[in-house]
């Protein structure tokens, strides 16, 4: 789909609506995240950031439904709302690998899908092309934003089994993830092939 922006887009209107006002939000409560999750860490903390991932979960929640319903749709937005679910999750997977809750490969396969879609979309944009997020793309998201809940929460009893439902998680969003990858690619290179043969 082809892309325009105007310079309307960045108004100082568009630049403070609502559903960017909590994208802003999202991004600043990463700082406070990495505060708590910065070593040595203790379970009161761990609480302290699941409380902070929660709060800025919902955030995603709402600025898109807002966005849609009142049709406050910006390219700001659209630029900044995958970019703090981006800096959000890479910033938990990363400050979780020195206590051993998630791996450093793992953690590797996540945020290297995340760079090369991003990579992706840059060239796909430089085409005039738009690669939307999918239906598999969003339960992605929604995935890993489950199992780092699971992995954030801190209940002593019961603490091998919430790390054990957030690991299987992750792993199903790497599954879905790459699954997505492969599809964003193949749409990419369909349309470029399309646009070339309409071009001759």
């Amino acid at each position: 789909m082809k892309a325009s922006t105007s310079m309307s887009d960045f108004s100082r209107q568009n630049l403070i609506n609502l559903p960017n006002v909590l994208t802003y939000l999202r991004i600043a409560i990463i700082p406070l995240i990495l505060f708590f999750l910065a070593p040595p860490i203790s379970g009161r903390s761990y609480n302290f950031a699941f409380l902070l991932f929660v709060l800025a979960s919902i955030t995603d929640y709402l600025d898109g439904i807002l966005a849609r319903r009142h049709n406050l749709v910006t390219s700001v937005g659209k630029l900044l709302d995958p970019l703090a679910d981006k800096l959000l999750t890479s910033a938990v997977l990363i400050m979780l690998i020195p206590s051993g809750k998630v791996q450093a490969w793992l953690v590797f396969l996540i945020i290297g899908r995340e760079i090369t879609i991003t990579g992706l979309r840059s060239i796909a944009a430089s085409q005039g092309l738009i690669l939307y997020a999918s239906r598999t793309g969003k339960n992605k998201l929604i995935s890993q934003t489950v199992g780092l809940l699971f992995l954030l929460l801190y209940i002593p009893k019961i603490e091998f089994l919430l790390d054990f439902i957030g690991i299987f998680s992750l792993w199903i969003s790497v599954v879905l993830g790459y699954w997505s990858a492969i599809a964003y690619f193949v749409y990419f290179y369909k349309e470029v092939t399309r646009q070339e043969q309409s071009a001759q």
